[in-house]
């Protein structure tokens, strides 16, 4: 028969109710047929435990729909739908549980050992049987899985051919057919050739059926016939479920009793068949009894007058060899027992001790809020997180210093002393959290300070507490809402070699598009100016008494760029321009040539600054120091339209690295923005060390014509342009006509003979 033709066992419908009912009334034949599908290499321990933890997770967790209309099945084979699907979710799990684990392979949860039932300290296998049972055994480890599955099904649960392979093709067996062929060749050991069936001795086996159609004695029956005894010797005794009962067995002498007369080699009848069985067994051919004097037989022939009967495999299935619930108990390995729970009890010992070691509160450490975990206790690294060593410059010394930085900055602000917040703002600083929102501008180290930091500020700004520290290389501002610690920030920002105006001023808050600033003690006043209005005079900005200000609408955080809002400061020496562009430090704004700039708050400054402002997005979050604005050329246009400025604009960073440059093209129309020609990063040019640029446009006049336009700094004596348009010019202007979309190179020569190409 093929697989392919098999089909699922037609149980029907199964109710989680029916089955549960199954599973309770036919417990003891499910844990056995799980217990014997296993393999043995298990070990007869936990095959018990696992065999009943199979049973106790075979129940569906809903119905379970079944084929509708059943097929035909013989009266043997039809069981309770209910113990039916019980019984096929137990053989899959049985066969998964006998699979060896893969290295690749997802293992599954029938192959790992049972979490429940489980048994602390005692050691549980079934009672011992005989030389057959253990024979038996032997010889079902030899068998595979589906083998093993096929023989218990014939052998224990009575099946035929067909339901064996309807079920076990159910189960999830790949090749039924391979499985039913392994069970017969053990069938084959079990009634070895030659041996006497059933029936009457000195007849073959298949004698014709009786005349009323039963069959014959000596006919034998199919698949399901082999859960009997099988012909031979009588065995004496019986066994529990299935020991040998009294079966008819005629000798070759003629009818008689073995307590009546008769003559030598007269009839006899012996112990015969197990209870239950079909088969009976052939009496010796040398007779049953001991002849009389009468010619009769001595009544009461003893059990020794035939040889002893043994039972088939199939009826060893139900021996108590093979019962898992009716179990012996022995202890596990006392010895080995000890030693483990000494080594458990010295791993619990150390885990509390670690686990309270880390845990203690002392010095701070399990105060810290939003802190990770400390990773160190390092001297030095304490003494820098402990609030008491911080610096605190006295508010009398920054006017008689040599010089006016964050060094002589007073701590300022009314939570400088709250202790609890300096901690937790210098423990989430050295070890910030997963929750922290940190930043910090490029090039700038976020590891812990070298040593006790400088105390800036601490106070509560816009329903945060804020702290500002400064380590001579950085400033660093924690936040943290008013109610507790959750939604902390942390930033940071490199501000070496600071001078008076860049030590002007830091960001201390920002909060719904606004940004505030603490101002340093030297600023006498503060005012905002818009950059984009400069004929526009600036509004006077409000400060508290610690030198924070009233918030202003900050360009970093605006969705366009109608205004850019600026922070004029004054101080002794003059007034000064900074502006917001997302850090911490304001940069400074500037005008004039790379070799000396001045503040950008002169009209004409102002006005250059106007058109070129919305032009430092590009900067945003760069770590700018200071941003410098220089007018390299002026240009007449073609045709009358007026004359054109070029503008170099230079972005300085703190760190001395990645400095940006951006050559722009201003037209006449103080309306329009300025144009942008080229862009670099990393250039020395427009810079103290190369104080020169050459950059170029292709511009369309008011009168529909098309021309490259290109300008550089007072150095250049000649300009050329190559490729898409050619052309040369002597001095540092050109102007050719082109086509629209036309591109070209262009390069230019010094005044000492060297070539240099255009800003890219």
């Amino acid at each position: 028969m093929s697989t392919q033709d098999l089909v699922p066992s037609p149980v029907g419908p199964v109710d989680v109710e029916q089955a549960e009912a199954a599973l309770v009334e036919r417990y003891p034949r499910l844990v056995r047929i799980a217990y014997l599908v296993l393999p043995p290499a298990l070990g007869r321990n936990r095959r018990v435990l696992t065999a009943h933890a199979l049973v106790q997770r075979s129940l569906p967790r809903r119905r379970v729909p079944g084929p509708g209309v059943p097929g035909p099945r013989r009266a043997e084979d039809a069981v309770d739908p209910g113990y039916a699907y019980v019984r096929g979710e137990v053989l899959r799990q049985a066969l998964i549980a006998g699979l060896p684990l893969r290295r690749l392979a997802l293992p599954r949860r029938a192959q790992f050992p049972p979490l429940l039932p489980h048994v602390w300290g005692l050691r549980l296998f079934p009672r011992v049987g005989g030389a057959d049972e253990l024979a038996l055994d032997q010889r079902l480890s030899r068998l595979s899985g589906p083998g093993r599955a096929a023989y218990v099904l014939r052998g224990l649960e009575r099946q035929g051919d067909p339901e064996v392979l309807r079920v076990l093709a159910a189960a999830g067996v790949e090749d039924p057919a391979a499985a039913l062929a392994e069970a017969d060749a053990l069938d084959a050991t079990d009634d070895p050739a030659g041996q006497a069936g059933p029936g009457r001795a000195g007849e073959p086996d298949g004698a014709p059926d009786a005349p009323d159609g039963t069959p014959g004695p000596g006919a034998r029956a199919g698949r399901s016939d082999r859960v009997g005894e099988q012909g031979g010797p009588a065995r004496t005794g019986g066994r529990r479920g299935g020991g040998p009962g009294v079966g008819p067995g005629v000798g070759p002498g003629g009818p008689g009793s073995a307590t009546g007369p008769g003559g030598p080699g007269g009839p006899a009848r012996t112990p015969g068949a197990t209870a239950g069985s079909t088969a009976g067994f052939a009496a010796d051919s040398a007779g049953g009894s001991t002849a009389g004097p009468a010619g009769g037989s001595t009544a009461g022939s003893t059990a020794g007058s035939t040889p002893p009967r043994r039972l088939s495999g199939a009826a060893l299935l139900e021996s108590d060899e093979f019962d898992p619930c009716a179990l012996q108990a022995r202890p596990t390995d006392l010895m080995r027992r000890r030693q483990h729970a000494r080594a458990a009890f010295v791993a619990v010992v150390a885990l509390v001790v670690c686990g309270t070691l880390l845990g203690l509160p002392g010095d701070g450490w399990g105060r810290n809020g939003a802190a990770a975990p400390s990773y160190a206790r390092n001297p030095a690294a304490e003494a820098a997180l402990e609030p008491g060593a911080l610096k605190r410059v006295d508010p009398a010394v920054w006017p008689g210093a040599t010089r006016q930085d964050f060094s002589v900055w007073p701590a300022r602000g009314g939570l400088t002393g709250d202790s609890a917040l300096l901690r937790r703002a210098l423990a989430v600083w050295a070890r910030p959290g997963g929750s922290v929102r940190s930043s910090a501008t490029p090039g700038t180290p976020v590891g812990p300070p070298m040593g006790p930091p400088q105390l800036l500020f601490a106070g509560r700004v816009d329903a945060m507490r804020v702290v500002l520290f400064h380590d001579g290389l950085r400033a660093v501002r924690y936040a943290e809402p008013v109610e507790g610690t959750a939604g902390a920030a942390l930033d940071f920002a490199r501000t070496d070699a600071a001078d008076t105006v860049g030590a002007a001023a830091l960001v201390v808050s920002r909060a719904a598009g606004n940004v505030r600033y603490l101002t340093a003690p030297w600023v006498r006043e503060t005012a905002v100016r818009d950059l984009l209005a400069p004929a526009k005079e600036p509004r006077r900005l409000v400060r508290d008494g610690d030198g924070v200000t009233d918030p202003v609408p900050s360009p970093a955080q605006s969705g366009g760029c109608a205004r850019w809002n600026t922070l004029q400061v004054r101080d002794r020496e003059g007034v000064r321009l900074l502006t917001d562009l997302g850090e911490l430090a304001p940069a400074r704004l500037l005008w004039g040539p790379p070799a000396a700039p001045e503040d950008a708050t002169r009209p004409e400054a102002r006005e250059a600054w106007a058109r070129t402002a919305c032009r430092l997005t590009a900067v945003w979050a760069h770590g700018v120091r200071s941003v410098n604005a220089w007018r390299f050329a002026r240009q007449p246009l073609p045709g009358g339209a007026g004359q054109a400025t070029w503008v170099c604009t230079r972005a300085e960073t703190w760190r001395g690295t990645g400095s940006r440059v951006l050559a722009q093209f201003l037209v006449p129309s103080p309306e329009v923005p300025a144009a942008l020609a080229a862009r670099s990063e990393g250039s020395a040019a427009c810079g103290v060390r190369n104080p020169r640029v050459l950059a170029g446009v292709l511009w369309q006049a008011p009168g529909g014509d098309w021309f490259v336009l290109a300008a550089g700094s007072p150095d250049f004596t000649s300009l050329e342009t190559s490729g898409g348009v050619k052309g040369r010019s002597d001095g540092p202007l050109l102007t050719l006509r082109a086509k629209a979309g036309a591109r070209a190179d262009l390069a230019g020569t010094l005044r000492d003979g060297t070539r240099m190409n255009a800003l890219r």
